[in-house]
């Protein structure tokens, strides 16, 4: 027979035909997978979940999608949710952005759906859907959902939150508003016409709300315009159930503390009408999710019921024929969506019938630019039946090897490739951070990424297998792949970087005097043979000594530390102390940041050579603070910046004599909720406290509290915040030793601040409190329980929902000044 090759090409948002991801090793179905998979052939529906958040999504709702009705289950999270808070490291804002896209990807490989993002940036909480789609590009945004409809041609669009104040946070709102009007926009060729150069119009069947208990109690099946599906089912081929599934995709989401615990049985989820067909019995009421649906699709049902009813879960190699003869019937039709979805599934499944393993490894993890590097192509065929490896291609790469290649029933070929990187070739930065944004959007300008949830692999050979005459062309990831002595097999993606990493050896540089000081530039060379000029530039006021030296880099991986002498004058205005090197014609201010946690694929980009120079008017007292670490922050590192010997602490070391040599003890963000030791560390704390020291307790929510007992005097904690970065503070209590020693605190120290100004406030407090100060958002109450302070023994217990660990990182002057005066209080307390 001719040998015919068909091309995978990913024109469709949720069908990724590389062999596992892009940093994942290669995974083999199971013979019960692979069953379900076959199931799915002859399922022809799309769902799209939509919300703003990663964590927002129903996961049962998905995995029962996936798993049991067999359709393509998509869920759109408006934002990759850089404003929220991280409970396992101190990434914020774009880096915990990095670590959320991956613990939803993560979630997807769980419960079986796919997923995508818009250009909207999560700038933190928001009370209102106006004030969001003020802040977000409405309109890019609009047009990005509407792109995913077009795309996904969903056949039921279900919304996770209402369009009103029920939602419970402006991005909620906005993302129900938003959704309903693409439900109309999506089938109006008018609207956002450039996309019709990619994707056609679609208008879906129906758009719903998933109603949630906690704005709905009442909620029932028989209220007007609501259908109930029981989610909670149980499946024998996949050996567990849909809610057992959701409660491991959700328990991905651990930078957000969200792991869950599995439940099994009867588990009922409820749909209100918004627009469209209305559904009466079922969400998919009226829906043709069969191959009738496509025209000559009567003919492929029937080769579906026949691959079904003979699958031999002993012998998958044995579908093979059936695979190929149903693939050439779809190849036939002349729809072009399901036409293209179905061909994948079966290039997929032909693949995990076989047992075909196909994995492309590079020598190292990352390369630059014109550097030469060696890539092995690892092929497995896994059943006796006869498949050849017909090519192996890369055109970036320069790779053109068509040397046929019998792959032998369990043999390993191992194929050596050796290339160069294209000098040409972009840095492997995630697409939404190329460009800088603005507070409420991405700089996305390329439409063709919209649908994409991170970057294409650097790399992808186009490998050409044989099944007897039908050629398929499998895209498979460049990764690194290495062995851990503890661990064992690891991967990571395959990334490009800069010839050289310019970076400053500390982010944040605090000068509180006039003195002159050394700050550290680095440089590592990713490429050998570099010379040029490093160039420095300061803010209005700062004086560079020098501003511009010579460098020369001869080696890979060689590495040089310069130092420059930087002074602040009496004027100096904070801001960013950039670096460059000038070489080769080239300009290259780029360093590099490494994300690793278990739970996700190593995450790697390039932030912008510069650091925070901040001259700021500061007095303080006491020189030794101890550290209880909580979810993660970086408020540490910002004490030593301006001279505080700073200990992180353990249970250990809460010796009383021990604890007496520190001025104050402060407790990381959420210390209470996420160290279960915190019931036996309070008490040695407040006692601390009670003998004369200072104890600062950071903000700490009242959902899975470790302790009651965490204050000296009854404090209830509320959900209280203040959003509104520049909300108006008022000094309550002027002359409070908080605002005036050392430093006397003023309204213009609450100038600057970022994102917010506080969250979790105490709502409920003893009169043994002091509040000395107020806040609230626009058209909001009045909010006092920010800064609560109280004579403890003979020191002080303080409590705050003021967000030092968002301030002070970014070089908050006032922040800096109010919490050294907090670690001043002097210990002249009351016993009690």
């Amino acid at each position: 027979m001719p040998l015919t090759i068909f091309r995978f090409t990913v024109l469709n948002l949720l069908l990724l035909i590389a062999l596992g991801a892009s940093a994942q090793s290669p995974q083999q179905p199971s013979s019960s997978e692979i069953f379900n998979s076959i199931r799915k052939l002859n399922v022809l529906g799309n769902v799209l979940y939509l919300a703003a958040h990663p964590d927002d999504e129903n996961t049962r709702f998905i995995a029962w999608c996936a798993n049991e009705k067999l359709f393509n289950a998509h869920y759109l999270s408006l934002t990759r949710g850089d404003g929220g808070q991280n409970l396992i490291g101190a990434e914020l804002r774009e880096e915990l952005g990095i670590i959320r896209t991956q613990e939803l990807l993560a979630a997807r490989r769980v419960d079986g759906g796919s997923q995508s993002f818009s250009c909207a940036n999560d700038f933190g909480y928001s009370r209102t859907a106006e004030e969001t789609l003020t802040i977000w590009n409405r309109n890019k945004v609009l047009a990005d959902v509407v792109w995913t409809i077009r795309k996904m041609r969903p056949d039921v669009i279900v919304c996770r939150f209402p369009t009103d104040a029920r939602a419970g946070h402006g991005h909620h709102s906005a993302s129900a508003i938003l959704s309903l009007e693409a439900f109309a926009l999506a089938a109006d060729p008018k609207a956002f016409p450039e996309q019709l150069e990619h994707v056609q119009p679609w208008q879906a069947t129906r758009i719903v709300t998933n109603t949630g208990r906690w704005w709905n109690s009442e909620i029932n099946a028989n209220d007007p315009g609501v259908v109930a599906e029981d989610v909670g089912t149980f499946s024998p081929v996949l050996g567990t159930s849909a809610t057992e599934m959701a409660a491991l995709s959700r328990s991905r989401h651990r930078s957000q503390g969200f792991g869950t615990t599995g439940s099994r049985g009867k588990q009922m989820e409820y749909f209100e009408h918004v627009k469209g067909d209305t559904a009466r019995e079922s969400l998919f009421d009226g829906i043709g999710t069969e191959w009738t649906r496509v025209e000559g699709g009567l003919a492929i049902s029937r080769l579906c019921q026949k691959l079904e009813s003979t699958f031999n879960l002993m012998a998958p190699h044995e579908s093979i024929p059936a695979l190929m003869e149903l693939r050439q019937a779809i190849n036939n039709l002349e729809d072009g969506f399901w036409k293209e979805v179905k061909t994948q599934e079966v290039g997929r499944l032909l693949a995990s019938c076989s047992g075909l393993y196909l994995e492309a490894t590079a020598d190292v993890h990352s390369s630059a630019p014109g550097d030469s590097v060696k890539v092995t192509l690892e092929a497995v065929n896994r059943c006796p039946y006869a498949v050849t490896l017909k090519s192996i291609r890369s055109s970036e790469l320069n790779i053109h090897d068509n040397d046929s290649k019998e792959l032998l029933f369990n043999y390993k070929r191992d194929v050596k490739l050796s290339t160069s990187i294209p000098v040409s070739a972009p840095f492997s930065q995630p697409f939404w951070l190329k460009k800088e944004g603005t507070m409420g959007t991405y700089s996305v300008d390329d439409i063709t990424l919209t649908h994409l949830p991170e970057n294409r692999a650097a790399y992808i050979l186009d490998v050409v297998i044989d099944f007897d005459g039908q050629a398929i062309s499998y895209q498979v990831p460049v990764t690194y792949k290495w062995n851990d002595p503890v661990t064992g097999e690891n991967h990571r993606p395959f990334v490009i970087t800069p010839p050289v990493l310019v970076s400053f050896a500390d982010g944040l540089e605090i000068f509180t005097s006039d003195e002159a000081r050394e700050v550290e530039v680095k440089l590592l060379a990713n490429t050998a043979g570099l010379q040029g000029e490093l160039h420095l530039s300061a803010p209005k006021g700062w004086t560079l000594d020098p501003d511009r030296m010579t460098v020369k880099l001869s080696r890979k991986d060689e590495e040089q530390r310069v130092k420059v002498r930087l002074m602040p004058s009496k004027h100096a205005e904070n801001g960013a102390l950039q670096a460059s090197l000038h070489a080769n014609g080239q300009v290259y201010d780029l360093g590099m940041r490494t994300i690793a946690y278990e739970h996700i694929p190593t995450q790697t980009h390039f932030p912008k050579a510069q650091c925070q120079v901040v001259r700021i008017d500061l007095k303080r007292q006491g020189e030794r603070i101890g550290y209880l670490p909580g979810a993660g922050d970086a408020v540490p590192e910002a004490l030593r910046a301006i001279g505080y010997t700073v200990d992180e602490l353990t249970e250990a070391d809460l010796d009383p004599i021990a604890l007496s040599k520190y001025d104050a003890i402060l407790t990381g963000i959420r210390f209470l909720n996420v160290n279960d030791r915190a019931p036996q560390m309070m008490p040695a704390l407040l006692k601390y406290a009670g003998a004369g020291g200072t104890v600062i307790l950071q903000y700490n929510t009242s959902r899975g509290l470790e302790t009651d007992a965490m204050v000296p005097f009854p404090l209830t904690l509320g959900r209280e915040r203040v959003t509104e970065e520049d909300a108006k503070v008022t000094l309550l209590l002027p002359d409070h030793p908080a605002l005036t020693s050392p430093n006397r605190i003023t309204e213009a120290d609450f100038d600057g601040w970022v994102q917010e100004r506080g969250l979790y406030f105490a709502s409920v407090w003893d009169a043994a409190y002091t509040a000395p100060l107020r806040m609230n958002d626009t058209g909001q109450k009045p909010e006092d329980g920010s800064l609560l302070i109280a004579k403890h023994g003979k020191g002080h217990f303080v409590y705050t929902g003021i967000s030092f660990f968002r301030q002070l990182p970014a070089g908050v002057p006032g922040a800096y000044r109010l919490l050294a005066n907090l670690i001043a209080l002097d210990g002249e307390g009351e016993s009690e």
